[in-house]
C-alpha cells in the first residue's frame, strides 16, 4: 500500500482500553487507557517517551500499539491501515514485520533451553530477510549484531544464561531489528539493568532513530532516561495523557500539576548534563481510576470546584498540551492559583 507523504507513521486517535471488574455483585468500569491521542509522523523519526507512576496505563497503551490488546473506544492506525481491520495474515507477514517490540526482562523472551542463535535464524527466516544459505543468513545477522555492539561471534551457540543482562537486551533489540521495522515499542527496556548500561541501551536507541531512521516508543517510569532519550515526552496519569510535548519543556518547565510533582521528586534537569538518579514512581491513590472529574484533584494544591465534577480539556499552551482546568482561558483568573515555574 502507498503511504501518503503526509500520513503519520502511528495515529491513536482518543482511544481507551476499558475493563470490568467485579465488585460483590455489580462490576465497575476501569480505564486502564483514557481518551488517549497521540501521533508519531512518518517523515521524522523521533523516540517518544510516555513516563508516569506504576499503572498509569503505558503497558497497555503499548499492547494495543502492539496489537496485543483491541481498543475499547477509539481507532488505532499504523501507515493509514486500521489495526483492528486487518487480518491474522496483514498482522503476521506485514505489521509484526513493521512494528517490533522489546521487552523489561530479556531473559524471559528466551527459552533457557535453545540457543541464542536460534531464535535470530528463526526470525530471519520466518520473514524472508535474506537466502537460507548458512552464510547469507550468518552475514546478515552479524551486520545486525553490528549495529547493537555485538558480533554473531560473541553469542553464536550460546544460552541465554551465558550472557549478561546487557548482551540479553542489545540481542533482543537486535533481534527486533532484523525485519528492518519502522517503529520499536521498548516497554521499560532498561529497568532491569543497572546505570552505566542503562544509558548504553538508550544511546543505542537514539543511534538507532539517527542512523536507521527507525522511530521508537519508549516507556519508562525513569525520568532521568526519558528525559535524556526522548524527543518528546507524555506524561501518563491513570489512562490520561496530562502533558505531551517536547521533552526539554515537559520535564525541564512542567506545566501540569501531576508533572510538576515528578518533577520536585528528581534531579534538577539540565540539558548539558546527563541524569544518575532514577525515580520509582508508585501507585499512590487507586481511586483515582474512577473518580469524577479530574483525576489528580485528590492530590493537587491548586483543584478548584470546577475539577471535582469537571474533566479538564486538553489545551494547547506554551509548546505542549496539558490537561489542566488551570491553562483553560475561559475561567476567570480569579479562580486559579497559578503554578510558579520550577528552577
Amino acid at each position: 500500500m502507498n503511504q501518503s507523504a503526509k500520513s503519520p507513521l502511528l495515529k491513536i486517535d482518543d482511544v481507551s482500553k476499558i475493563f470490568h471488574i467485579r465488585e460483590g455483585f455489580s462490576t465497575k468500569e476501569f480505564h486502564a487507557v483514557d481518551s488517549a491521542t497521540v501521533t508519531i509522523d512518518a517523515d521524522k523519526p523521533e523516540i517518544l517517551a510516555i513516563v508516569g507512576e506504576s499503572g498509569s496505563g503505558k503497558t497497555t497503551l503499548a499492547r494495543m500499539v502492539l496489537g496485543m490488546e483491541d481498543p475499547s473506544v477509539g481507532v488505532l492506525q499504523y501507515k493509514d491501515r486500521v489495526l483492528a481491520e486487518l487480518s491474522n495474515k496483514e498482522m503476521r507477514n506485514w505489521f509484526y514485520k513493521e512494528v517490533q517490540p522489546v521487552f523489561q526482562d530479556p531473559f524471559a523472551a528466551f527459552s533457557p533451553l535453545k540457543r541464542i542463535d536460534h531464535y535470530l535464524y528463526e526470525t530471519v527466516k520466518n520473514y524472508k530477510m535474506v537466502s537460507r544459505k548458512n552464510k547469507e543468513m550468518d552475514k546478515y545477522i552479524d551486520q545486525v549484531l553490528q549495529e547493537v555492539g555485538l558480533t554473531f561471534a560473541e553469542i553464536k551457540g550460546r544460552y541465554p544464561n551465558e550472557l549478561s543482562g546487557g548482551q540479553a537486551q542489545r540481542v533482543a533489540i537486535a533481534r527486533a531489528l532484523i525485519t528492518k521495522p519502522s517503529l520499536i515499542v521498548a516497554d521499560e527496556p532498561v529497568s532491569m539493568l543497572d546505570a552505566s548500561l542503562r544509558m548504553s541501551v538508550v544511546n543505542m536507541f537514539r543511534k538507532l532513530k539517527d542512523e536507521n531512521e527507525v522511530s521508537v516508543i519508549y516507556i519508562t517510569h525513569d525520568l532521568a532516561t526519558a528525559f535524556y532519550a526522548g524527543d518528546r515526552v507524555a506524561v501518563m496519569l491513570r489512562g490520561w495523557i496530562v502533558e505531551m510535548g517536547p521533552a526539554e519543556q515537559v520535564l525541564g518547565n512542567p506545566l501540569h500539576p501531576y508533572t510538576q510533582n515528578l518533577k520536585i521528586s528528581i534531579p534538577t534537569i539540565k540539558s548539558s548534563e546527563e541524569w544518575k538518579e532514577r525515580v520509582d514512581l508508585a501507585v499512590v491513590e487507586t481511586d483515582e481510576y474512577t473518580r469524577t472529574g479530574c483525576k489528580f484533584a485528590g492530590r493537587c494544591k491548586h483543584v478548584m470546584d470546577i475539577c471535582h465534577d469537571n474533566i479538564p480539556p486538553n489545551i494547547v499552551t506554551e509548546g505542549r498540551t496539558v490537561k489542566c482546568f488551570l491553562y483553560d482561558e475561559s475561567i476567570e483568573s480569579s479562580q486559579k492559583e497559578m503554578i510558579e515555574p520550577t528552577s
